[in-house]
């Protein structure tokens, strides 16, 4: 059986296919009640799948009128200054999980097919840059963002 974070990020991403839109709402408490869980778990699944690595903007407004606002960001390059934006946010250090979580993001948009994927998530693989932390990090981070530069360059 799936555990309840799974199962929650599902009913969110149906709600974004049903919806047709980039941006769902929600009610915090009401979605608790619904799955039966502390308003702790749907934090959790906010924190954890749907982070801006995976495409997604969380914004929140607690309170009596409260509500949290998911954004899917689009990937187009017409809409963004991708190159700046993706490599502000890959910074000067990423881990492995944020750099395959960027993949991902770059594969579910059909930017890179599933070969050029799986060629770059094991280029970072922890295993092939044998080197301590932190250097290991920057030095994923660097390749990381030459890559994305020759991507968006031949995107557009």
């Amino acid at each position: 059986m799936s555990s309840l974070s799974n199962i929650i990020e599902q009913y969110l991403n149906k709600l974004f296919q049903q919806s047709g839109e980039k941006i769902v709402e929600i009610q915090r408490n009401e979605l608790a009640e619904k799955f039966d869980c502390a308003p702790s778990q749907i934090n959790y699944v906010l924190a954890t799948r749907f982070t801006i690595e995976k495409g997604y903007v969380v914004e929140s407004r607690r309170g009596g009128g409260g509500f949290v606002r998911i954004v899917k960001v689009p990937l187009n390059a017409g809409e963004l200054d991708l190159v700046s934006e993706v490599v502000n946010l890959v910074g000067d250090r990423i881990s492995e999980r944020g750099a395959g979580a960027i993949l991902s993001r770059l594969l579910e948009e059909e930017m890179v097919s599933p070969r050029e994927a799986a060629i770059v998530k094991a280029c970072l693989a922890r295993n092939v840059l044998r080197i301590g932390l932190p250097a290991r990090d920057q030095l994923r981070a660097n390749i990381l963002k030459s890559v994305l530069m020759v991507i968006f360059k031949n995107y557009k």
